[in-house]
């Protein structure tokens, strides 16, 4: 809660399939006084490329002119574009490719938790999430390939537990965590979703209530780790 009395709440990636619901969702249900949203192919003050620090810094200096955010939600991710997807095994790896999806799935939320972490409030309840996946657990790795996008979200996971530990020194309320939200109707997984079970496929505005929700019941001791959609801990 900032000195007025008000709050903000951030959604890195509005312009996608979850993100969009996020904004859209935060917005209807009128909890916070103000929604940021934040993507790379919006324009203006509303502009964030990962891919660029400099607009990431840049979109933090706005927000923190108030009121503070003490929700911020990194909902980007990258798994396919154009003819390069998900490796099938050893022989499709390519160091080009493996560093862009690092570069997204990792680098990026880590260094929007760089300039946003600082901005959000040092008392109190307040939530930084990033949307990360059940198959960079290692733990649960069963099946093998997709090398370069498990080994990013499991980077990913790692920042997210780093971050939870450095933000609580700053403020021992604040929780930090990855979220798996399932398979989501969206572009990310169109090209997949053949091999989804019936009734597992979810609406992205369904994700986005569920996730929610499970923010929402998060306690400060639940900080650092990875969380699925119905709230459920994965190991790492």
């Amino acid at each position: 809660m900032s000195a007025a009395g008000k709050t903000s709440a951030v959604v890195i990636g509005a312009s996608g399939g979850i993100g969009g619901a996020f904004e859209a969702a935060l917005i209807e249900e009128g909890v916070f006084d103000v929604v940021h949203g934040f993507a790379r192919s919006r324009t203006g003050a509303q502009h964030l490329d990962l891919l660029d620090e400099a607009s990431i810094a840049v979109a933090a200096a706005r927000v923190a002119e108030g009121p503070a955010p003490s929700l911020v939600i990194v909902a980007t991710g990258l798994l396919h574009e154009g003819d390069r997807g998900p490796e099938k095994s050893l022989g499709d790896l390519d160091p080009q490719w493996l560093a862009k999806v690092h570069a997204v799935n990792a680098i990026g939320p880590v260094l929007v938790a760089k300039h946003f972490l600082p901005i959000m409030p040092r008392g109190g309840r307040a939530v930084f999430a990033a949307l990360s996946a059940r198959v960079g657990s290692i733990a649960d790795n069963r099946l093998g390939g997709w090398y370069g996008y498990r080994a990013s979200k499991a980077a990913l996971n790692m920042m997210v537990r780093n971050l939870a530990i450095e933000e609580h020194r700053r403020n021992s309320r604040a929780i930090v965590v990855a979220l798996h939200p399932g398979t989501v109707d969206t572009g990310l997984s169109g090209p997949f979703q053949g091999n989804v079970p019936p009734g597992r496929l979810f609406d992205r505005d369904r994700a986005a209530l569920q996730l929610l929700d499970v923010i929402e019941g998060l306690k400060v001791t639940d900080s650092g780790g990875l969380f699925d959609f119905e709230g459920k801990e994965i190991p790492f």
